[in-house]
């Protein structure tokens, strides 16, 4: 029988190797934070381990195992090496001069056959050179290192020349290799902050985009409500205060249409505020007025003293008169009579004409005014800062319609307003 005991221990090794990365990541990125805040510490803890270890060298005698000329002054010994290891303070600042300056003790090094192993401290220059430098400033920190190797191998030709250059060469391409593979991956990181910086910036832009948005339809909105049922209040004030001089009755019934409008109006308000303010998913919505409710608006409009004649013709071709496109058929409506209860003056009429075809649904508001203000390349004149007119063309924008709104020629006068919204393909 195969046993199967090891799987959890299998399972317990790789959580205890991910929770070692985990702690070694954050270990490293201690430490950056740390280098980021204090450079100059780490520089000096790694230049002064570097002379330590330079100075071993020399004071153990340890180059004389690999130097060609034993006999060199030890006193230029100890400068080679200091020459080394000292420039190293500078090598991510200034890391061209830090080579440069590494160039007198390499030729020393190479003349005198001396060999130190400092001299293998060159690589960590060029290291951060390759990291943050042009590729032809590594070909000329390249030419700085290769020089003093073909000096010595030309000076002390004791082992072949691919034993002396060949190892100098083969230790800068690795290096190189490494500080390309270190730059790129660094690059790609630099890239996705960047990227997610931009996120962030597109995203915040989208929010101030959709609150923009939302506070033109919410204006769009309360401009609707508040100001057809405001206009429907006035004339219904205007019609009940003139009659209460003749005939009390029609006052009180004028009183009473005022109360209902208002009421209207409030509840219809309450449900707009209502849904601004409530987060919940179960937030018990009313549905938007729709072509069903037209014939409630038209009375009102006709309690408030205009006559109103309203024709309805045809069908829509299927069921494309969504709940979106009946709210910008009512509101269009709404908005035509209140501008028609405003401006077209006392004994006008006004005509409502809503067509179903093949095409698409076409609204028509017409009245016989004669008492509109002047007209205005926009449509009729409204009040600094009115939106009437402009709230119904973004209405109807939202479903690629169009909307015209003007005079009517004289002699006949008055003013239209044509809205066509297209049929949508059926689903």
């Amino acid at each position: 029988m195969t046993a199967q005991a090891p799987r959890p221990q299998t399972t317990a090794a790789k959580g205890d190797t991910s929770a070692l990365t985990a702690h070694v990541q954050r270990l490293l990125q201690r430490l950056r934070a740390f280098d980021h805040r204090h450079p100059l510490v780490w520089d000096l803890l790694l230049t002064a381990f570097y002379v330590t270890a330079s100075l071993i060298d020399y004071s153990s005698g340890g180059w004389h195992t690999v130097a060609r000329n034993r006999d060199a002054s030890e006193t230029l010994v100890l400068l080679i090496c200091l020459g080394f290891s000292l420039p190293l303070l500078w090598r991510r600042t200034h890391p061209v001069a830090a080579l440069l300056a590494m160039a007198p003790a390499a030729l020393a090094n190479a003349w005198d056959g001396i060999i130190a192993q400092a001299a293998l401290l060159q690589f960590i220059v060029v290291f951060n050179i390759a990291l943050h430098r042009s590729p032809m400033t590594l070909l000329r920190a390249f030419a700085v290192i290769a020089v003093p190797t073909v000096i010595g191998a030309v000076r002390y030709p004791e082992d072949s020349w691919d034993q002396q250059i060949l190892p100098t060469l083969w230790g800068f391409v690795m290096v190189v290799l490494l500080a390309v593979a270190v730059r790129t991956r660094k690059e790609y990181l630099a890239s996705l902050v960047e990227r997610a910086r931009q996120l962030e910036v597109e995203r915040d832009q989208q929010a101030r985009l959709a609150a923009a948005a939302e506070r033109t339809r919410i204006a769009r909105e309360m401009h609707d409500i508040i100001g057809h049922n405001l206009s429907v209040i006035t004339g219904l004030a205007d019609g009940g205060s003139y009659a209460a001089k003749k005939n009390p009755e029609r006052a009180g019934q004028a009183l009473t249409a005022i109360a209902g409008t208002s009421r209207e109006a409030l509840t219809e308000l309450r449900r707009l505020l209502g849904v601004l303010r409530d987060d919940t998913p179960n937030a018990d919505l009313t549905p938007q007025p729709g072509l069903t409710d037209l014939n409630s608006l038209v009375d009102g409009v006709r309690s408030a003293g205009l006559p109103v004649r309203m024709t309805v013709r045809g069908t829509p071709a299927h069921d494309s008169d969504t709940a979106g496109r009946e709210l910008t058929v009512y509101r269009v409506v709404q908005e035509a009579l209140t501008n028609t209860l405003k401006h077209a003056g006392p004994g006008a009429t006004a005509t409502v004409d809503v067509s179903h075809s093949d095409t698409g649904v076409t609204v028509t508001v017409t009245d016989d005014g004669r008492g509109a203000p002047t007209v205005t390349p926009g449509g009729r004149a409204e009040a600094p800062g009115g939106r009437g007119i402009t709230g119904m063309r973004e209405r109807t924008a939202l479903y690629n319609g169009t909307l015209e709104a003007g005079p009517l020629p004289q002699p006949t006068g008055g003013w239209r307003v044509r809205m066509h919204l297209p049929e949508e393909p059926a689903p």
